[in-house]
Order: C-alpha cells, then sequence, then structure tokens
C-alpha cells in the first residue's frame, strides 16, 4: 500500500520542481507516469524535460506512441498509467483514486500555491483520499526548502 504526497509548490514553478521528483522516483528504480488535463501542456512538459541540462536528462515520452508501456516517465492526459508505473504523479487538478494511491508505491500531487483554485482542488483531492484510508504527507516550500507540514 502506498501513500500521497502532496506538493505544495510556491517557490519553484513545475518545469523545475516535476525533474527533481522524477529523478528522485527513478533512482528509486520506480517508473513514472506524469498525469496531467490537456494534451498541449503535457507537450509543453514533455519539450522542457528534453531541453533539461543533458547530465540531467529524463528519458520519458508522450503516450500514444508505439513504446509507451517502454517508458520510464510516460506523460499522459486521462485516466490509466500505460507504463507499469510505480509511481504516479498527478499535475494541473489531474485526478487520482483511492485505488491507484492502494496500488502503486508512490502518488505525488503537485499543485500550484499562487492559484486559489489549484489550492482548494489539492484540498478535496487530500480529503477524498484520506478520507478513503490512505496515507498521505503535504509538502510545502515556503519557506524555501521542503517541509513536511501534515501526515495523515
Amino acid at each position: 500500500m502506498g501513500a500521497a504526497y502532496f506538493y505544495h509548490l510556491t517557490q519553484r514553478p513545475l518545469e523545475a520542481t516535476l525533474p527533481v521528483l522524477l529523478d528522485k522516483a527513478r533512482g528509486a528504480g520506480w517508473r513514472v507516469v506524469v498525469r496531467g488535463t490537456d494534451v498541449a501542456r503535457m507537450e509543453w512538459l514533455d519539450e522542457k524535460l528534453w531541453l533539461g541540462p543533458e547530465e540531467q536528462f529524463l528519458p520519458h515520452g508522450l503516450a500514444g506512441g508505439p513504446h509507451d508501456a517502454a517508458q520510464p516517465v510516460l506523460l499522459r492526459v486521462g485516466d490509466g498509467i500505460g507504463n507499469d508505473a510505480a509511481c504516479l504523479m498527478s499535475v494541473d487538478g489531474a485526478d487520482v483514486t483511492a485505488d491507484e494511491v492502494q496500488a502503486l508505491e508512490r502518488v505525488c500531487v503537485l499543485f500550484d500555491g499562487h492559484d486559489e483554485s489549484a489550492v482548494q482542488h489539492a484540498r478535496i483531492q487530500w480529503k477524498a483520499l484520506t478520507g478513503a484510508g490512505c496515507a498521505a504527507q503535504y509538502w510545502s516550500e515556503e519557506s524555501g526548502r521542503w517541509e513536511k507540514k501534515a501526515e495523515a
């Protein structure tokens, strides 16, 4: 049974935080699926990951190609996993279920702390997942470094 980790982004944007978390997940030996809500936004994230520093390259792909199942990091829109991932990272308010949290090693919910609707959606997700019995942690970077602020 896994856990949901909520990351409240206030100091660094998604495109700076996501590669760090992906690198940590890959370091744990996990395949990762990054679930978003908008195809254009996932294409934008794909481009940002390709343009990162060469020494920090993260092999990845956009869902819909012939090699989805082989991707160590798969960016997709909508339900499903597609690459036998052990870790799901939800961005831009993408839905996560309690069943997914319990089946995977880790679920990460990244949300923009400067967007009130994103914060409200994350609160709703927290209540739904913890209410279903999922373990959860809330992490904030408000102080300039990541600190665990709550655990359920």
